[in-house]
């Protein structure tokens, strides 16, 4: 008996044609979203790729491997020419401004270490561009980021990639369940990053041995202080490098060119025991090093939960979970012990080194793919 299509879901989970099914994509000009562009075109849909302007487009022009820059608009806008679908342009510079590059001066300048890309897709791509999406009518949304969007007993679910060495499940945990109704991650399946490139050169695409954005799109060369500076004038200050007991060991041109677990480039050599940054005082102008085994914390204080779980994050007393306190390392066994429907106290069941204010932690499904959610580090004990 042949398949009733009308009511046969197509690939991004819609009871209709593809192609009475329209898609916003994400382009930021790369190989990953262009990709999905290009597949989602080829198979029927309307697609509509949209494409953020997010900093100084001058200078971005002479910058190369850094999301949503010049040359990146060009290579989106080349892709959506060969793939025969209509393509936009958005200036959010003042927005990415504001909601991104602000908040990362000044929690960098009051000795956090930040992870703007979190709050880009959290305040930019997947607020204000989802809502554009919105306006144009688009039954959902689509990126390249590599994440799993699963339909479970109770709605969508966040899955980590099938890709491990492509997760990007540490940059998405604060996706709400709202906005998880309306997203697709067409790559999240795919084993690697080669398969996805095999993808782009069958559809032609210029970008297929484009190479991978390495920095934060507005931080050069991953040199931080120099954005702050440009950004902060003045922030710079010098003051004095300490040992926890408040013994003055040398000094420093600025609290900003230092973050929690650094050794090198102190300044203090001379010592029989390495010495690490262990925290930035910055009221004080004061770095406090010492040993490693300072760095050590089995206590996080976390803040901003955003909970993608079953039932209400605070309707139990304690949970076992894994959890990343860096976008680096692995998921650690820990127990998260919630203090209201927002914050909550995690204790890692084997301490960590150098967990640093401002960075995410991210909750994972023990033994499984699932992302339960997170929040973010707000000061350590």
């Amino acid at each position: 008996m042949p398949l009733d299509t009308a009511h046969r879901l197509n690939s991004l989970g819609f009871a209709k044609p593809e192609s009475d099914t329209r898609v916003v994509v994400a382009m930021s000009g790369g190989v990953d979203s262009s990709v999905v562009a290009a597949q989602l075109a080829e198979e029927g849909y309307d697609v509509v790729g949209v494409t953020l302007q997010l900093y100084d487009h001058g200078a971005a022009l002479a910058k190369k491997g850094a999301c949503c820059a010049g040359l990146d608009i060009h290579d989106a806008r080349r892709v959506a020419e060969k793939m025969g679908f209509p393509h936009y342009v958005l200036d959010y510079e003042n927005v990415f401004k504001e909601a991104v590059i602000d908040e990362f001066a000044d929690s960098y300048l009051a000795g956090a270490t930040p992870v703007p890309c979190i709050r880009c897709n959290e305040r930019v791509k997947f607020k204000d561009l989802l809502e554009t999406a919105r306006d144009l009518d688009a039954d959902c949304m689509a990126t390249g980021h590599y994440i799993q969007r699963k339909t479970g007993a109770h709605g969508p679910e966040l899955h980590s990639a099938a890709d491990a060495n492509r997760d990007q499940s540490y940059f998405l945990f604060s996706t709400t369940a709202e906005q998880l109704d309306y997203l697709r991650f067409p790559l999240g399946h795919l084993p690697s990053k080669d398969a996805t490139r095999a993808l782009a050169a069958k559809y032609g695409l210029s970008v297929a041995d484009k190479p991978d954005s390495q920095d934060i799109c507005f931080v050069p060369n991953g040199n931080y202080a120099s954005v702050i500076e440009k950004l902060r004038p003045g922030a710079a200050e010098p003051g004095d490098i300490v040992d926890s007991d408040g013994q003055v060991l040398g000094q420093h041109n600025g609290v900003l060119h230092y973050t929690v677990g650094q050794r090198r480039g102190l300044g203090i050599g001379g010592l029989e025991t390495p010495l690490y940054v262990v925290k930035l005082d910055v009221d004080a102008r004061q770095v406090i090093v010492g040993p490693k085994e300072l760095l050590s914390t089995a206590i996080v204080p976390v803040r901003e939960i955003n909970w993608l779980g079953d039932g209400a994050f605070d309707a139990v007393s304690e949970r076992n979970v894994m959890v990343k306190i860096r976008s680096t390392r692995a998921p650690r066994e820990a127990v998260i012990r919630p203090l209201s429907a927002t914050t909550a106290e995690v204790e890692l069941l084997t301490p960590e080194e150098g967990v640093s204010p401002g960075q995410a932690c991210v909750f994972y499904e023990p033994g499984g793919s699932r992302i339960l959610g997170g929040g973010w580090i707000w000061r350590g004990y």
